[in-house]
């Protein structure tokens, strides 16, 4: 009986991260494939860039809160014989799921985001303050630069160091997922790198676009 509501538990956060409002969202309301502009990432930056702040933003929070809730239905839905211990590590488990399915989301042709979005909302439910504080570093690196992607890959670098130095989190599974964070993300960017390093990544640019 355990085992089942585990695998469930899994699938049903793989399935919510599948759920990708920046490819449905385009289409439903925009007719628009938002993976056929800009850089080709079904992501809430992406959207930004092509259909503006209007469309952009409630993507963002979408993707937040799905990660976000993911987690939380390990608390609100559980069963009887689960430990504490074991809650902490299915809870990281549908964090790691909700992620793959953003990434890779079986509603959209297994071609989805990034996942930075849906990362933090795990962020949020797991580690909190952790992830306050590096939003702030995105934010700052951010305005700095106007690179969405450096901004990302500098929060993933630090997020490790802040969840044990400055927030005292010492469970090996938190520490284990805060570290894979650190590899994911950067991963995932590999190709924006590899244009910051050429010099011909694109810079954010923080004022209204048009619809395509």
């Amino acid at each position: 009986m355990i085992s089942i509501y585990i695998i469930l538990e899994i699938l049903a956060a793989y399935l919510i991260g599948s759920v990708s409002s920046a490819v449905w969202f385009g289409k439903l309301l925009y007719g628009v494939d938002v993976r056929e502009h800009g850089s080709g990432n079904a992501g809430a930056t992406n959207v930004i860039r092509v259909l503006g702040y209007k469309a952009g933003l409630p993507v963002m929070l979408f993707d937040i809160f799905k990660g976000w809730i993911a987690v939380q239905l390990v608390s609100w839905v559980t069963i009887s014989g689960l430990t504490p211990e074991a809650l902490i590590y299915l809870k990281i488990g549908a964090g790691v799921a909700v992620v793959m399915g953003h990434v890779f989301p079986v509603f959209a042709s297994f071609r989805g985001g990034k996942g930075v979005g849906t990362i933090a909302g795990v962020g949020f439910a797991l580690f909190p303050l952790a992830v306050l504080i590096v939003l702030g570093v995105f934010i700052i690196v951010l305005i700095f630069t106007h690179f969405v992607s450096l901004s990302s890959v500098t929060a993933a670098f630090l997020f490790p160091f802040v969840v044990y130095f400055v927030c005292g989190i010492r469970h090996p599974g938190l520490i284990g997922l805060a570290i894979l964070t650190a590899i994911f993300i950067p991963i995932t960017h590999r190709k924006n790198i590899r244009r910051l390093l050429k010099g011909e990544e694109r810079k954010f640019e923080f004022k209204k676009k048009s619809t395509p």
